[in-house]
C-alpha cells in the first residue's frame, strides 16, 4: 500500500472536479479525501494498492470533467494513515493563490436535453445548470467556489436535489454547487415599464409573444441585462437605436444554436466549434446575402456579431419566438456599465424597454459577452469577457512583488499579477463615465480580497498619459495604501504583453498599430516599431509613420476636419483644401478655417496614430465623415475594402530624422485623391489598407531587423484589420518573419493591462537604449 498527497490547479473549481476524484477513488478501490483549499487550489489524499494509486494519478488528465483543466499537480509520497472510505471533505480556509476563479460557462448539450425533456423534472427550468455549465465567476461572493458563497445561498436544494448532490454515481451532479430545480431554485417575473408584474404563468412565452409584436425587452442574465429585440423589423431597429440613443453602432445577435445562425452568416466548422463552445463568445462572421437581418442591425458593415443562446433561460426565451434569433445587445444607457440589478434597470433601460423579464438571483460581478473576430489564421480577441475571464496567464517566471496594471480609459481592464500568475479582470469599459470608475475599484477590490492579497505589497502600473483616468485612479489607490508607482509607455505596453503572452523570450521587434496612446517624446504614437529586450524591458522606438497634428489629443469624432489638418500641414491653401472636402456647407467652411487658423497658430498635437490615418482615408473616400462610436470609419473602411481589389500602391517613401525611421504616406495620399473619381472607391480602401500593412512590414525591416531580432509580434487595435495584417504578413514573410498576434489577451486596449503588469517580470525599473 502507498500514499500520496496532491495539489492540483488549473480550473479545479465549479466543473465538478472534487466529485470526479472522489469516483475514480471509489471506482479504483482507493481512500482518502478531496477538498478545496481557501484559495481555490484542489488538495487530494489517496491511498491504496499501487498500481492503483498510479492507474489514478493518470485517470486525472484522461477523464477529467470537460470544462476542466490541470495545469499544475504537485504530487508527494507519504505514510498511509489508514481512511475507511473515499469522501469530500469541507473547503479548507488557509487562504492561497493556487487556482483560478472559474469563468462562466454555456449551457451544456445534456442540459439542453433535460429542459426539453417533458418526461424531465427540470423540462422548461431556465435555470438548469450542472458541474460542467452554468454561471461561475458572476454569482461568486468569495472563494471556495461553494454554494454558500455564491448567490445560491438563497435557494437550499429540496429533497430531490439534495439526493442528486449526495450521489457520488450522478457525474453532473455530485457536489455541484449551483444546481437547482423549479421547486427551489430561481423564479422568473415578467414586469411592464413600471415594474409591475404581468398576470401570466408562462413569463417566456408571453415576452417572446411580446417581442415577436415588436416590444423591446430588457432581459436579466447571468452577468448583467440584455436589451432583446426584433433583428428582422427595420422599424423595431430603428426605434432602439433611438431609445439608446445609438446611431450606428452595430447590434449583437444571439440564435438559438448554429444551426439559425448558418441562415445569417457564412460559419467554417471552427467557426462553429468557438460558438458552441463553453465560452460561446460573440463571433465577428461575414454576413450572408440572403440574410433577413435589417440592414440597420449593423449598417455599412461586411460583418454580423453573432452568437448562441448561452443560457436555458435565452434558449427558452428565443425558442419561442418566430425567428429563433434576436437582437441581444448590452442592457445599459450611452456609456454606462450594463445593469445588474432591478434597481439600475428601473432607472436606466425604463426608456429604452417597454418590458422587463427578471429573476431573483442575484448577480455579483458583472460579466459582459466576449467578443472575438478572425484576422488571417487567427482568432483574435476583442473583448475578453465572460467565458474568458477571470482565467490566469501562467508566465515564465515569478513576479518580484505583486503587481497592478490599472489599463487605459478605453476598453479598460485591469491585470493583478502574482508569483507567475496574471489574472486580467472581466470587461470594465469606457472610464468616462464615472460609475465605470466605480466598477474598477470594486472589481480591483474584489480580486485583492478573494486573493489574500495586501494593497500595501502592490506596485501599480500606470500609462503615460497624463489625463487618463485610470492612471489618476491608480495615482490615487498607490496614494491611499503607500504603493509604488511604475509609469509604462503605451506601445511598449502592448507589445510586452503580446510577446509574453506567446512565451517569447529575447529580442523582439514590436509593430503597434492603434489609434493613440502617449508618447516618451510628449506626442501621440499609434503607428511604431518599437525593439525590446522580453529579459531586461529595454525597448527603443526605432521607426514611425510621418505625424498627422490633431486639435487635440482625443479630437476623434469629426474626420473631415482632419482633412484640413493633414493638408494645412502640408502647407495647401483652405481654398485648395475645400475643392479637397467638397461639398462643404456654409457652416462647415467656418469650422474648417477655424481648425485652418489653429494649425497656423501651432495649436496642435503631433500624432503618428494609424487610427487618424485611417479615419483620413475614410474620408477622402466618403466612406465615413464621423465617429459615432470607437474605430467606426477604420471598420467600414475595411467594410467596403473587402469588395475590392487589392494593388500595392507605390508612392511610399522613407526617410530618417533624428536617427528615427518614417513611413511618409503622401504620395499614397495624392494618388487616392488622383484616381477617387476613376477607379472603385473599393478598390483604393483595399490598395490603400493592404499598401499600409506592406509597408509598415518594410519600416519594420528597415528599422528593426539590423537589431539581430529573433521575433516578430503585432498588437494594437488596428492590427486585427484583416487587410493591414495582410499585407504586413507578406513583407515580413520575405524576410523569414512571422508574425505573432495576442493569442489569449485582446489586441485592443483590453490587452494593456497585461502588458503593464508583465513590465515587472524582470525588473521594477524601465529603461531605454
Amino acid at each position: 500500500m502507498i500514499a500520496a498527497r496532491l495539489v492540483i490547479n488549473g480550473i479545479v473549481q465549479g466543473v465538478g472536479f472534487r466529485p470526479f476524484i472522489d469516483r475514480a477513488m471509489r471506482r479504483l478501490g482507493l481512500t482518502g479525501y478531496v477538498r478545496n483549499v481557501g484559495g481555490s487550489e484542489v488538495e487530494v489524499f489517496v491511498e491504496g494498492d499501487e498500481e492503483a494509486v498510479y492507474e489514478f494519478l493518470s485517470t486525472l488528465y484522461i477523464e477529467k470533467p470537460p470544462p476542466a483543466e490541470i495545469e499544475e499537480v504537485f504530487l508527494e509520497l507519504t505514510q498511509p494513515v489508514g481512511y475507511k472510505n473515499s469522501h469530500i471533505e469541507r473547503s479548507g480556509t488557509v487562504k492561497v493563490t493556487g487556482s483560478m476563479i472559474p469563468p462562466d460557462f454555456a449551457v451544456c448539450r445534456d442540459c439542453l436535453i433535460e429542459i426539453m425533456d417533458p418526461s424531465n423534472p427540470r423540462y422548461m427550468y431556465p435555470f438548469n445548470s450542472c458541474a460542467w455549465c452554468g454561471p461561475r465567476f458572476s454569482m461568486m461572493y468569495t472563494v471556495p467556489y461553494d454554494r454558500e458563497n455564491t448567490s445560491m445561498r438563497s435557494f437550499p436544494l429540496c429533497e430531490s436535489c439534495l439526493k442528486e448532490y449526495s450521489d457520488h454515481e450522478n457525474v453532473r451532479r455530485y457536489h455541484a454547487q449551483g444546481i437547482s430545480c423549479p421547486r427551489d431554485g430561481p423564479s422568473l417575473a415578467l414586469l411592464d415599464s413600471d415594474f409591475k408584474p404581468l398576470s401570466t404563468d408562462e413569463p417566456l412565452k408571453e415576452a417572446a409573444r411580446l417581442i415577436d409584436e415588436g416590444n423591446i425587452i430588457a432581459v436579466k442574465g447571468i452577468g448583467g441585462y440584455h436589451i432583446a429585440a426584433l433583428a428582422t423589423s427595420d422599424d423595431v431597429v430603428l426605434k432602439l437605436r433611438r431609445r439608446k440613443n445609438r446611431p450606428s453602432k452595430p447590434f449583437a445577435i444571439m440564435g438559438l444554436d448554429t444551426s439559425i445562425l448558418k441562415l445569417l452568416v457564412h460559419m467554417s466548422e471552427d467557426d462553429e466549434r468557438l460558438l458552441s463552445s463553453p465560452q460561446a463568445p460573440i463571433l465577428l462572421l461575414p454576413k450572408r446575402d440572403d440574410s433577413p437581418v435589417s440592414k440597420h442591425v449593423s449598417p455599412g458593415l461586411s460583418h454580423e456579431g453573432v452568437f448562441i443562446a448561452y443560457t436555458p433561460l435565452h434558449f427558452l426565451l428565443l425558442m419561442h419566438t418566430k425567428d429563433k434569433f434576436l437582437i441581444m445587445t448590452s442592457g445599459n444607457s450611452t456609456g454606462a456599465p450594463m445593469c445588474t440589478t432591478e434597481e439600475c434597470a428601473k432607472s436606466k433601460l425604463r426608456s429604452i424597454a417597454d418590458y422587463f423579464l427578471v429573476h431573483n438571483r442575484v448577480i455579483v460581478n458583472r460579466v459582459d459577452d466576449s467578443v472575438v473576430r478572425k484576422t488571417g489564421e487567427h482568432y483574435v480577441l476583442l473583448r475578453r469577457s465572460r467565458g474568458y475571464a477571470p482565467r490566469w496567464i501562467r508566465i515564465k517566471r515569478n513576479l518580484e512583488s505583486p503587481v497592478l496594471g490599472m489599463g487605459g480609459d478605453l476598453s479598460n481592464t485591469f491585470a493583478l499579477g502574482f508569483e507567475d500568475k496574471i489574472i486580467i479582470s472581466q470587461y470594465i469599459g469606457d472610464l468616462d463615465d464615472p460609475e465605470t470608475q466605480e466598477q474598477l475599484l470594486r472589481s480591483i477590490d474584489f480580486f485583492i480580497r478573494v486573493y489574500g492579497l495586501k494593497y500595501t505589497d502592490l506596485t501599480i502600473v500606470v500609462d503615460k498619459h497624463k489625463a487618463y483616468h485610470s492612471r489618476r485612479i491608480g495615482l490615487d489607490t498607490a496614494r491611499k495604501h503607500g504603493c509604488r508607482i511604475v509609469e509604462v509607455q503605451h506601445h511598449y505596453a502592448h507589445l510586452l504583453g503580446t510577446a509574453i503572452d506567446n512565451e517569447l523570450g529575447g529580442r523582439v521587434a514590436g509593430i503597434a498599430l492603434d489609434g493613440l496612446g502617449w508618447g516618451d517624446d510628449d506626442s501621440v504614437w499609434g503607428g511604431e516599431v518599437i525593439v525590446f529586450n522580453t529579459e531586461n524591458n529595454h525597448y527603443e522606438r526605432v521607426g514611425s509613420i510621418e505625424w498627422i497634428p490633431l486639435t487635440s489629443d482625443r479630437d476623434a469624432i469629426s474626420i473631415r476636419r482632419l482633412v484640413t489638418l493633414y493638408f494645412a500641414k502640408r502647407k495647401w491653401s483652405l481654398d485648395e483644401i475645400m475643392r479637397v472636402l467638397k461639398p462643404v456647407s456654409e457652416k462647415e467652411v467656418i469650422e474648417h478655417r477655424l481648425v485652418y487658423t489653429m494649425f497656423n497658430h501651432g495649436k496642435y498635437v503631433k500624432a503618428s496614430s494609424t487610427g487618424r490615418l485611417i479615419d483620413l482615408v475614410a474620408a477622402l473616400l466618403g466612406v465615413s465623415y464621423i465617429r459615432t462610436y470607437d474605430g467606426e470609419p477604420a471598420i467600414k473602411l475595411e467594410a467596403v475594402a473587402s469588395r475590392g481589389e487589392r494593388v500595392l500602391l507605390e508612392n511610399a517613401y522613407f526617410k530618417q530624422v533624428n536617427g528615427l525611421h518614417i513611413l511618409d504616406y503622401d504620395g499614397i495620399i495624392d494618388e487616392i485623391i488622383n484616381k477617387r473619381n476613376e477607379v472603385d472607391p473599393a478598390t483604393l480602401a483595399r490598395s490603400f489598407l493592404y499598401s499600409y500593412g506592406y509597408y509598415i512590414g518594410e519600416l519594420a525591416v528597415k528599422s528593426a531587423l539590423k537589431h539581430g531580432i529573433d521575433y516578430v509580434v503585432a498588437s494594437g487595435g488596428a492590427i486585427v484589420n484583416e487587410h493591414i495584417y495582410q499585407g504586413l504578413k507578406e513583407r515580413l514573410q520575405l524576410e523569414g518573419f512571422t508574425i505573432h498576434l495576442p493569442r489569449r489577451i485582446p489586441a485592443g486596449d483590453g490587452g494593456l493591462s497585461f502588458g503593464q503588469a508583465c513590465s515587472l517580470i524582470a525588473s521594477q525599473g524601465l529603461e531605454r537604449y
